[in-house]
């Protein structure tokens, strides 16, 4: 994996701008010497406001998920940081490419027609294509998804998309696109529904104490200044749940349970 160095220190140019993203989002390079390597950047100035966060604070939470999935020892979330570029201080994260999976291989989360979850999958929810047709929304049974499941518990994500799903091929899975996490209230939307109410295997939950000591600690106080003290209580509290329930949680009905567009 990438040095943080270089992510770091290196000089950062832009290819071009990812004009799908809603917020200012932007491909780029940092180079250092004879090395090199893929980008994305996302300045703070090209923030859309959003009612339920506080201007400018995206990609802190960007980095705060980095930081989290770290303490927690999963690496989930490519390698990212807080520097200065070309457009000013933003988050720059380590491109993340998918593998080649072929015409006849599928995503970790997919749409397949009803009654037809392959072996393997959970189906998460049934529902009408663009043609009115009737399909489910799946996602594969790997503990790579579940742990980030788990983990989009803990950082409260609020738009887990199955295209924010990076599956490289080779066992690795990168969850990308955090900049709407650790709202202090539950805004948990996401695909991977699959393992609601189930129990959270033991390995995963001594991984979560360990981060709940840790934020008791060195780490909260380094996420305090990313977050609001009152959205690091809250994410003690996310962890004091899954540890005293011991199950993946179930959603909301006070909020939308699955982000839209899905993918």
């Amino acid at each position: 994996m990438i040095d943080l160095d270089l992510l770091a220190q290196g000089e950062l140019s832009l290819h071009g701008r990812l004009v799908a993203a809603s917020n200012g989002t932007f491909q780029g390079s940092v180079s250092r010497g004879q090395d090199s390597a893929t980008v994305v950047y996302k300045p703070v100035q090209g923030e859309r406001p959003l009612w339920d966060f506080p201007d400018g604070t995206l990609a802190q939470r960007e980095y705060a998920s980095y930081v989290v999935s770290e303490a927690l020892g999963w690496s989930l979330v490519p390698p990212t940081l807080l520097r200065d570029g070309p457009l000013g201080e933003g988050m720059v994260q380590l491109w993340i490419d998918e593998a080649d999976l072929g015409p006849d291989a599928t995503e970790l989360v997919d749409i397949v027609p009803q009654g037809r979850v392959p072996d393997g999958w959970i189906g998460v929810l049934d529902a009408l294509d663009g043609r009115h047709n009737p399909v489910t929304l799946v996602h594969a049974d790997n503990q790579a998804l579940r742990r980030m499941a788990v983990f989009d518990a803990v950082v409260n994500n609020a738009d887990r998309k199955g295209g924010h799903v990076l599956n490289t091929g080779d066992g690795r899975v990168y969850g990308v696109d955090h900049g709407v996490t650790f709202n202090a209230d539950d805004k948990l939307r996401t695909v991977l529904w699959g393992w609601a109410g189930e129990p959270i295997p033991g390995d995963v939950l001594e991984d979560v104490r360990a981060l709940a000591d840790q934020l008791a600690g060195g780490l909260g106080q380094r996420l305090c200044e990313l977050i609001t003290a009152v959205e690091l209580t809250a994410t003690r509290e996310r962890c004091a749940m899954l540890l005293k329930t011991g199950v993946h949680p179930y959603p909301s009905d006070d909020w939308p349970a699955i982000p839209w567009p899905a993918f």
